[in-house]
């Protein structure tokens, strides 16, 4: 089975060619831009160089969230334009999910935390049996410190939110609080690839018309109608 993989939940724009679990390509790129002057781009490139046509994909894979608003429903309108042309399922991966399936041979509970700007977060817990990533309590939107308040054995802190707010976690968290080296806190579509694989396999992929975005926190324009002006007469 041959999975395209995109992943476009934060400022990591990255594409991926996976096929039975093994990785044949992967591109990615932070330099700033918005995802959509390079995505397509990068898919053909990625086609090109792994001398594959879009019809010999049997699936896709895709971050739905939670991450960026823009940056989710780039990645998402991209894959489901794609998966239509040729009428394949498409997998969506949780953001957190693949974060931390990159650290599968963790000893300690793994907290994989995603920017969520405004002061918040994205954030959830993993455990590690035998190489196999279980959830220990679901995401969340939050703010650092209420993510780490309850402390009381180490854990592996991994992701965007994990950088920007290194500091206060260490201040809260001391000698229990470890961090990912550099390199290793960007999301890889290989590994939403191999995700998406065993879901595909599974028969668990989703058409395309019914992929939706995981925000977990409302947009602005959401909380904007639900504001005072929702009942507001003109």
């Amino acid at each position: 089975m041959k999975v395209l993989a995109i992943d476009t939940a934060t400022n990591i724009c990255s594409v991926a060619v996976v096929e039975n679990r093994t990785v044949l390509a992967e591109l990615t790129l932070n330099h700033g831009h918005t995802h959509s002057t390079h995505l397509m781009f990068m898919i053909d490139t990625l086609l090109t160089h792994s001398k594959l046509s879009l019809n010999r994909f049997d699936g896709f894979a895709v971050t739905i969230g939670p991450g960026s608003f823009t940056g989710l429903r780039i990645g998402l309108s991209t894959v489901k334009g794609l998966a239509l042309a040729i009428s394949k399922p498409v997998a969506g991966v949780s953001a957190l999910d693949a974060l931390a399936y990159q650290f599968p041979f963790a000893s300690c509970t793994i907290c994989p935390m995603i920017d969520a700007r405004k002061g918040e977060i994205y954030t959830a817990g993993y455990s590690c049996v035998d190489g196999e990533i279980t959830q220990s309590w679901p995401a969340k939107a939050s703010a650092p410190d209420a993510a780490v308040k309850d402390i009381s054995a180490p854990r592996l802190f991994v992701g965007s939110g994990a950088v920007l707010y290194k500091d206060l976690i260490s201040d809260i968290a001391g000698d229990l609080a470890i961090f990912a080296p550099a390199g290793q806190n960007e999301i890889r579509a290989a590994t939403v690839g191999i995700l998406g694989h065993q879901l595909l396999s599974r028969q668990q992929g989703t058409p395309a018309s019914q992929l939706n975005p995981w925000y977990i926190r409302p947009s602005d324009a959401i909380q904007k109608l639900s504001g005072p002006l929702k009942n507001q007469k003109i």
